[in-house]
């Protein structure tokens, strides 16, 4: 047999790639004429061809060929009476046509690639390959089949045919993923082998699986069980394939911990405050039910963030969180919480995202608490405003001033480095020295000249409203409470260096203590403290029952006192005072840490939730606690869109955080929603094909991996489908008008 050139270019391919895998192939042409046979192909005409393969050793003709031969019966039944395969020892004789001979001579130079590759032949991969070949793509079966996209548990997880590598590759490249296509295709399988292998090399924090829970007109209050029995049969799927991938010992593990989460789609939309509670804005606190798309809430750096989705969620089952330094608010069972454990932070972890109902009962780690809250990295950035007094002598004046109207103002001290603070910061006034402890406030009139206009401090103070406050009732004015950072602080620096000051114990770093008799006061402390980015405790001294001093003099006037303790970041020094900041410098003052304490039902209320542009998504409400409710650094999975209203499809995408990725998989031909209702999946197409980053992936019936027999009926029903178009557009017509054909 003499070897000759193959006579295409894709012959010459052919032979390149079986040298490269080690096959040998000979052709040569012979005189007969082949036999016409009806192989469901058309003749392809020219003189038969003959080419001789050798495989390079007898294990790999085993592996070749399959147990009892059924790879080599695979390719026979395949090709039917076209072609002639002949085997002796490692050698294979294929005659036919030369279009079909060189077909089979691919197909075995794939067949051997892959077994180099470690995947085993079947002959399901051998009718896969030989399909892809028949395609003529540029794909290469050896390329598409080999690909691993999850180790686990002693098996590969690769794509099987053309269109899942696709669709793998358009998961590592999109961040939004649309998986389309029939039953079997293995949309779900592949989309959730990639999850898991994201959350393996930590691309990923989380993984959140979820599918409608509603099909076929069924509704969970009808069924028997607990809510979990209910929506469990809906969520099977996702489950076992969960247990194919991960270790079923671990997953309990797993999803206490909040790394993987599956739930039903309606469970996405509970991440809600009623909308009474306050969140953080430029100007101020404001109920998170009047905010709207655009609007700016404060962000976790202290910097605005504007509003990017604004979502009514209708009643919801309320929870109050509060933390143990004495701040609450209201969130519903499914809010997103952004939370660390003593581990994450030794460790270097970024924090967990947690939803308020997997907190309850595991707040207590032995005697810790278990989760502590992020706090602001900077201080809030309110917008400058015009101040009529210097906000340090405005703070030394509000702790041991006297502005109560009965007489001059007046300074009490016994710091003449204070006393002179406060005459510099208040120009045109000079302090008269009346006693050891006491000083006139009195504007400065030159020699000769006789005093014509009212104290400057007086007329200030009423301008503020601060006049004739005594102690009880005093209170820093909104003007500097939504100041700058270095207006604020610097109210807070005066306030301490009056009634405030270090305490130091052994071995322990400083806190600050404030102790005021205004209720008032004490919550513009705590409001400076938490907007700079601290934490402060309160408590409460009540007058009743309290004895009298030492002396045992009777106290008349005596009322309750509001001790706070405070931690302010590193880098913001609580005091001017030279001997109080010097005391703190010592031992500084710490890092301030807030954890959650409790967490208790609070009944139902209307609720909403806004998403955030911030890259934490993260916003600052009710105390200065910070929350958010989109899905960051997470892998999400929406199985059986096709379900789906556009509304709740809208809700899903909009979660979306930063470092998540998002695949949607549904088959557009088996939608179960009410009839009149539209299917979100079919809608998302028209809106959202053409988007940047966003991929939509199309699978059909020779993507099916299930049993053969599934692919035929896929391809029936199309059939069926197909058929009956022009007859339900001639009834239409018949009737004298035209109706689109219902989806």
């Amino acid at each position: 047999m003499e070897p000759t050139h193959l006579g295409t270019r894709s012959r010459q391919k052919a032979g390149q790639r079986g040298r490269k895998a080690g096959l040998m192939v000979e052709s040569t042409h012979t005189r007969s004429t082949p036999t016409s046979t009806q192989t469901g192909r058309d003749d392809q005409g020219g003189p038969p061809s003959q080419i001789k393969i050798v495989v390079p050793d007898d294990h790999s003709m085993v592996s070749l060929l399959g147990s009892r031969d059924e790879s080599l019966h695979a390719i026979e039944r395949a090709f039917g009476d076209g072609i002639d395969i002949h085997v002796r020892g490692n050698e294979i004789t294929v005659t036919g046509p030369e279009a079909e001979t060189d077909l089979v001579s691919r197909l075995f130079t794939e067949m051997l690639e892959l077994l180099k590759g470690g995947t085993q032949l079947t002959p399901d991969a051998v009718e896969r390959s030989l399909a892809m070949l028949r395609a003529e793509t540029d794909a290469r079966p050896a390329e598409v089949l080999t690909l691993d996209v999850l180790s686990s548990r002693g098996r590969t997880i690769r794509p099987k045919t053309l269109n899942q590598r696709r669709y793998v590759d358009a998961i590592d490249k999109h961040t939004i993923v649309f998986g389309i296509g029939p039953a079997g295709t293995g949309k779900t399988y592949l989309a959730m082998a990639k999850a898991v292998r994201a959350l393996q090399d930590k691309k990923v924090n989380r993984i959140i699986l979820t599918r409608p829970a509603v099909e076929a007109g069924e509704r969970l209050g009808f069924l028997p069980g607990t809510l979990y029995e209910k929506i469990d049969p809906y969520l099977r799927p996702l489950y076992d394939a969960l247990h194919d991938m991960v270790d079923p010992d671990s997953i309990p593990r797993l999803m206490a911990a909040g790394t993987i989460e599956v739930a039903p789609l309606a469970y996405m939309r509970g991440r809600s405050h009623p909308i009474f509670t306050n969140v953080l804005t430029p100007e101020g606190f404001c109920p998170i039910g009047e905010l709207g798309v655009g609007d700016l809430v404060i962000g976790s750096n202290g910097e605005p963030t504007p509003v990017i989705g604004v979502y009514p969620q209708g009643e919801q089952e309320i929870f109050r969180v509060s933390t143990q330094d004495g701040a609450s608010v209201l969130a519903s069972a499914d809010h997103l919480w952004a939370v660390r454990t003593r581990d994450d932070r030794r460790r270097g972890k970024p924090c967990r995202i947690l939803s308020t109902k997997e907190m309850i009962g595991n707040l207590r780690a032995a005697h810790y608490h278990r989760y502590e809250l992020p706090l602001l990295s900077r201080p809030v950035a309110f917008p400058p405003r015009d101040m009529p007094m210097q906000p340090y002598a405005l703070g030394l004046l509000l702790g041991d001033g006297c502005v109560s109207g009965s007489t001059w103002p007046s300074y009490t001290t016994a710091d003449d480095e204070v006393a002179a603070a406060l005459v510099r910061h208040l120009p045109g006034m000079e302090i008269h020295k009346r006693s050891t402890y006491d000083y006139w406030l009195r504007p400065v009139v030159p020699s000769g000249q006789v005093l014509t206009h009212g104290n400057p401090v007086e007329t200030i103070m009423r301008g503020l409203g601060l006049w004739g406050c005594k102690a009880p009732t005093r209170f820093v004015p909104e003007l500097y409470l939504h100041n700058t950072d270095a207006v604020r602080l610097a109210v807070l620096q005066g306030l301490l260096d009056s009634d405030g000051g270090p305490v130091t114990q052994t071995g322990r770093t400083c806190r600050i203590e404030y102790v005021t008799t205004s209720p008032r006061l004490r919550d513009d402390v705590l409001f400076l403290v938490r907007s700079l980015g601290g934490v402060a405790y309160h408590r409460v001294r009540p007058v009743e029952g309290r004895r009298p001093r030492t002396d045992g003099r009777p106290i008349h006037h005596r009322r309750d006192v509001y001790s706070l303790d405070i931690r302010l970041p590193e880098g913001i020094e609580p005091f001017r005072l030279k001997r109080k900041l010097e005391k703190y410098r010592a031992t500084g003052g710490g890092r301030p840490m807030r954890f959650i304490d409790s967490i208790e039902p609070e009944g139902t209320a209307e609720a909403v939730c806004i998403q955030v542009a911030a890259a934490d998504s993260l916003y600052v409400t009710e105390d200065f606690l910070l929350t958010h409710n989109t899905l960051n650094d997470s892998f999400i999975i929406l199985d059986e869109a096709q379900n789906t209203s556009p509304e709740q499809m809208k809700m899903f995408l909009t979660r979306l955080g930063f470092g998540s990725k998002v695949v949607v998989t549904g088959d557009v031909t088996q939608v179960d929603l009410p009839n009149g209702h539209q299917s979100g999946l079919r809608v998302v197409q028209d809106i959202l094909d053409g988007v940047d980053d966003i991929h939509f992936c199309h699978l059909d019936s020779r993507d099916v991996v299930r049993h053969r027999l599934v692919t035929d009926i896929v391809d029936a029903y199309n059939r069926y489908d197909e058929s009956r178009v022009p007859q339900i557009d001639q009834g239409a017509a018949g009737r004298g008008g035209s109706r689109k054909r219902r989806r």
